[in-house]
């Protein structure tokens, strides 16, 4: 009799590991055709899927082992997590040491849904010598004067057609005649891009706009690529600072950092290092994402203080991220996902 029931436990057992073995690799094929398409679907199966996996596994160790077994392994588990997350942060020098990609703003370099492991910047002068990042000196005045006109600085360059003057873009469409704009975005987010044609004349500046600013622009045209045809695009390719100019370098190592309250964009950014503005021995980072067609100064984010740098791209797994952008509900698939910037 009691071997019986060890049997019956004993197949249980498999039939308990079976199947949750099939849900976790259900959850990783979903996981892959949600990359794969972006459907948000397949993004609500995948978060489902994972509150089944939660449930089915909480109530699986209450059967087998009761409340007080479970409450330990669940606090063993826990307990385990931190004390490996406390590791990371004391080997790479970061508070933040995993992220997870969340746009396509890096792409190729990086895929949404990648997961990334960060290494602190414990010494910024040694960092800069040891990547090579151009770095700026600027006096206190000249960085003081550029932060008291802030919204003079943040310019891109559009596209504008010919044959509908209030459309804006910095995709190209073939075949149409178009001549290019340098505007104020800052100007273009606050009225909405509504393309209306008052509102896009108040935003478009002349060249002349950046004889006063501590950094200039300069745009080419590249292509852009998506699922079905390619487009031409314009891009900043060159910046200038104090007479120095300086183009993307794709070698440039890649960070996250923090924004604030006062840039457009929001949350923490993973994009590639531009240039480094050394302001009396503070310094101040100037970012680009590879997929994006300007640095992000011009998209009306402030340069980014060294401070808020949590650290530098050192491997990326793909696809495991997407468990924690399904977790955090970033289940849509932001805009740009189905185009590649080529520079």
């Amino acid at each position: 009799m009691k071997q019986k029931k060890e049997k019956e436990t004993c197949s249980k057992a498999k039939e308990i590991s079976r199947l949750t073995w099939i849900l976790y690799v259900l959850l990783a094929v979903i996981i892959v055709v949600y990359a794969a398409t972006g459907s948000a679907i397949f993004g609500a199966i995948a978060l489902l899927l994972i509150a089944m996996i939660i449930v089915f596994e909480v109530s699986t160790s209450l059967k087998s082992e009761g409340l007080r077994k479970s409450m330990t392994d669940v606090a063993s588990a826990i307990g385990a997590a931190l004390l490996v997350w406390a590791l990371l942060i004391f080997i790479l020098h970061t508070s933040a040491p995993v992220d997870a990609v969340s746009s396509c703003s890096m792409l190729p370099e990086l895929q949404r849904g990648d997961l990334v492991l960060l290494h602190g910047i414990d010494n910024v002068t040694s960092f800069i010598r040891d990547t090579k990042v151009p770095i700026v000196e600027v006096s206190k005045s000249d960085f003081q004067n550029m932060q008291n006109s802030i919204s003079n600085e943040f310019l891109a360059y559009f596209a504008y057609f010919k044959g509908n003057k209030s459309a804006i873009s910095y995709i190209i469409p073939n075949n149409l005649a178009y001549e290019v704009g340098l505007y104020n975005t800052a100007c273009l987010s606050a009225k909405g891009f509504s393309g209306k044609q008052s509102q896009f004349y108040q935003c478009l500046v002349p060249e002349s706009a950046q004889n006063n600013n501590l950094i200039r622009y300069s745009y080419s045209v590249g292509k852009i690529a998506d699922s079905n045809r390619t487009f031409d695009a314009i891009y900043t390719s060159r910046i200038s600072i104090g007479g120095r100019n300086i183009t993307a370098n794709l070698s440039n190592p890649i960070i996250i950092y923090e924004t604030t309250g006062r840039d457009a964009f929001s949350g923490s950014i993973i994009h590639r290092l531009y240039a480094i503005l050394n302001v009396s021995g503070s310094y101040y980072f100037l970012t680009k994402g590879d997929n994006n067609q300007a640095l992000d100064i011009e998209f009306a984010n402030y340069p980014i203080n060294q401070s808020s740098v949590l650290g530098y791209v050192v491997a990326q797994v793909p696809l495991i991220g997407y468990v924690k952008l399904l977790l955090s509900g970033q289940i849509a698939v932001p805009a740009g996902c189905n185009q590649v910037l080529s520079q």
